[in-house]
């Protein structure tokens, strides 16, 4: 474990935790910050339950863990209530959205506010983090070297915290489950007992796009949607996408969404060509969406490369490839406004 991490979570364990600690969403008053926070009255605020039923893991190929794939999902088969370990901890797997503290939903920022601990992966707005109260413990667990934190770590630290007693947010850019490893560590959390709550977030998958004046599905030209990682785990011994069936459903009309994919932008774009998708195919990449710097780059298949190098185009960014794509030239000049 990161050392220093360690240390932080540690000594904050040591000290203990008052019992007079707020529960989640119970506030004194309602207000909200010029960053569009909105801080809900206990009356106003949906309760969390903190007794919820166990999360039921399914069994689908090599994804099935635990005993359940017998297919007993009944959440009161065990005896041991799943609501509280026996510190009443609990971790909430929460999506921070695309960027835009606007963008949090109203359940996530009053879990946020409540908790013990924040644990926070790189691509969440430092805006979010630094609106929390103090009394929040805030911990970079971004995997951006060189500050690299390993996902066995952070799951480390989840189940210690939980166990310790605390209320724990995992606080991840977009949505937990889209390609953020929210089932990761869904899995993990469900094997060592420790309760936990998925709490979603807008992927930038559907909020890049939207905000950059392309849909993702149009009447005229788009009636499905495929989102696909652009950088695959290392160690895959081979490509588990098939481009085959992704370059039929660009050519098809389809829309194809590439998330994680700048660095990898040449790779990609000559597997669609490869596989038959036309060189004037539209391409739009949108780089860190509803963030202050956030810029659109719009080319084809063609061209996009030295589209990108020429705008400096950096990580964070989702690329769109798709008849839609075109949809931006007729609302661009409203949304630029």
């Amino acid at each position: 474990m990161n050392e220093d991490i360690g240390d932080r979570y540690r000594a904050d364990a040591d000290e203990g935790r008052s019992s007079e600690r707020s529960s989640l969403g119970s506030v004194s008053e309602t207000s909200r910050s010029s960053d569009g926070f909105e801080t809900l009255t206990a009356d106003s605020a949906p309760e969390t339950d903190r007794g919820a039923a166990a999360s039921r893991v399914g069994s689908v190929g090599d994804c099935a863990t635990g005993d359940s794939a017998d297919g007993n999902t009944d959440p009161t088969a065990d005896s041991k209530s799943v609501g509280t370990t026996a510190a009443g901890g609990k971790v909430y797997l929460v999506g921070s959205g695309p960027g835009d503290p606007e963008l949090l939903t109203r359940k996530a920022w009053r879990l946020l506010e409540g908790a013990d601990f924040v644990l926070y992966d790189s691509l969440v707005n430092d805006d979010v983090h630094d609106q929390l109260p103090a009394s929040v413990e805030t911990v970079d667990v971004g995997k951006r070297p060189p500050a690299r934190t390993s996902q066995d770590e952070i799951n480390e630290m989840l189940v210690d915290l939980a166990r310790d007693g605390a209320a724990v947010v995992r606080l991840k850019g977009g949505d937990p489950h889209v390609f953020g490893r929210g089932g990761e560590e869904a899995q993990h959390l469900a094997a060592a007992d420790v309760p936990f709550e998925v709490v979603p977030g807008v992927s930038s998958a559907v909020a890049a796009p939207g905000v950059a004046g392309i849909p993702l599905t149009h009447r005229e030209c788009a009636s499905s949607v495929t989102v696909i990682t652009g950088h695959e785990t290392p160690d895959k011994d081979e490509s588990a996408l098939d481009w085959d069936a992704l370059a039929d459903t660009v050519v098809s009309g389809g829309t194809l969404v590439v998330l994680m994919g700048v660095r990898r932008l040449s790779t990609n774009v000559a597997a669609l060509r490869e596989h038959g998708v036309p060189a004037e195919t539209p391409v739009a990449m949108v780089q860190k969406a509803t963030w202050r710097d956030e810029q659109t780059v719009s080319g084809t298949l063609a061209t996009i490369e030295a589209e990108k190098e020429a705008a400096g185009v950096e990580p964070p960014a989702v690329t769109v490839v798709g008849d839609v794509v075109g949809v931006r030239s007729d609302t661009s000049e409203w949304l630029d406004r």
